[in-house]
């Protein structure tokens, strides 16, 4: 039933004003509307609402992956974020290049780096 209708994405923030300039500007999504409980941005056609979650008292950003992008150069994509002020993340265990790319076993590439709020993001190339 749902697989028909447009998918909208929810990222929690504890502050508006660096996650706008964090999403906006940083990762050139196109900024929609803000009211007290969200900013909402479109990402290529699907709407991303990052939630206004300050009041929320016992916050913690997940430690996996929230939200991610497919790429069609990871490369390049990690070299214009870090231009922007983004550090990509290393994690045990994983064989990640020098840039923080790791190759998964189905060949597909991944990069992680988190948000001002700590929520982790990805970007992959392939699969």
């Amino acid at each position: 039933m749902l697989g028909r209708n447009e998918i909208v994405a929810f990222v929690p923030t504890r502050d508006p004003q660096k996650a706008r300039q964090f999403y906006e500007q940083t990762l050139g999504l196109q900024f929609v509307s803000e009211d007290p409980f969200a900013l909402v941005f479109n990402a290529n056609g699907i709407t991303v609402r990052i939630a206004n979650v300050s009041m929320v008292k016992d916050f913690e950003p997940q430690p996996f992956t929230i939200l991610g992008w497919k790429v069609h150069d990871i490369a390049n994509a990690v070299q214009i974020l870090q231009k922007r002020g983004v550090s990509f993340e290393r994690f045990a265990g994983m064989n990640q290049d020098a840039s923080g790319v790791w190759r998964s076993p189905d060949g597909a590439l991944v990069a992680w780096f988190k948000d001002p709020d700590g929520n982790t993001l990805s970007i992959t190339e392939g699969n």
